[in-house]
């Protein structure tokens, strides 16, 4: 009998084999693999922030300052004594004023520049948003043309929906510095007092219409009854539309609503309990394009925190 050294099928033999075709493998793969893709570096961009508290500090602050005190006085409606009271007041209690290093370990803008911004604006009585509402208010804060709502009209019958020119809908915002004597109003059950914003969007995410300011206690029917938004339609001010759907002519327009809303020739709500295919497909295909009112909400709340954080107007 042949000693089991010799078997071609031996224990070591077969090992032997596995190692080398192992290897062989794992080299033709190692040669064959993509090279590794160079890490993306992030532009730096050089913002010059501590030049700029410098040339602040030059400016206002410094012993030998280039404006003297009656021209800080008349620019800051306040004593240069109260204005660094408010910043070192600001800058130890408030997180958004306090001085804080990036991710490369850089300062961010001081508190003094910070708090200089957001004074100049007190100081000269003008909103944020001022310079942007005289820009763009034309524009963007209108009412829709004909054309506009004849490109709406298209667009909803190319979605399934002839006639649509958006989705209404509301959202609370909490009111943080509500006065005790109006947080029954603005209250719902053990909830926090909340302000309420009514929109019409259209699919582009664009608000046609918002009316803000309702108390949190009314819900979409109650601030629908004090809203505008149909008053160009009863004082006979609305473009006009016209759409066929079935063989029938129409000349009103409509929104997607949800159910809450009442029956009226201008709303069209889902069906909320389908009992045939038809009924079950309208209600699906409702329900997808008036997402578009939940996606605007979605993208402004992310994009303008102010939405989404607790307001103090009048606070």
């Amino acid at each position: 009998m042949a000693s089991s050294s010799n078997d071609p099928f031996s224990d070591e033999r077969f090992d032997d084999l596995f190692d080398q075709t192992m290897d062989h493998l794992f080299d033709t793969l190692s040669e064959i693999q993509a090279p590794p893709k160079p890490k993306k570096k992030r532009a730096f961009i050089e913002r010059e922030r501590e030049l700029g508290h410098q040339q602040l500090w030059n400016d206002y602050f410094s012993e030998d300052c280039t404006y003297p005190l009656h021209v800080f006085r008349r620019r800051f409606r306040m004593n240069k004594p109260l204005f660094m009271h408010i910043v070192d007041r600001l800058s130890e209690e408030v997180s958004y004023f306090k001085q804080k290093r990036d991710a490369a370990g850089r300062f961010g803008l001081s508190a003094l520049q910070k708090c200089t911004a957001a004074i100049r604006i007190m100081a000269y009585g003008s909103a944020a948003d001022a310079g942007v509402i005289n820009v763009f208010g034309d524009e963007y804060l209108r009412r829709p043309t004909a054309d506009d709502l004849q490109r709406l009209l298209d667009v909803g019958q190319s979605r399934g929906f002839s006639g649509i020119i958006g989705s209404i809908d509301c959202m609370h915002w909490e009111w943080k510095n509500c006065p005790t004597a109006w947080r029954g109003q603005y209250t719902r059950g053990s909830e926090k007092p909340t302000i309420v914003l009514k929109v019409v969007t259209s699919y582009d995410l664009w608000f046609w219409h918002a009316f803000f300011g309702p108390p949190g206690t009314l819900n979409g029917i109650n601030v629908l009854d004090r809203s505008p938004v149909f008053d160009d339609i009863f004082k006979g001010r609305a473009p006009k539309v016209t759409y066929w759907v079935n063989g029938h002519q129409y000349d009103l327009a409509y929104y997607l609503t949800n159910g809450i809303y009442p029956d009226w020739a201008t709303f069209i709500q889902s069906i909320p309990l389908t009992q045939s295919e038809k009924a079950r497909l309208f209600a699906t295909t409702q329900e997808s394009v008036r997402k578009d009112i939940e996606r605007a909400f979605g993208v402004l709340q992310p994009r303008f925190a102010i939405v989404k954080k607790p307001g103090s107007i009048l606070g």
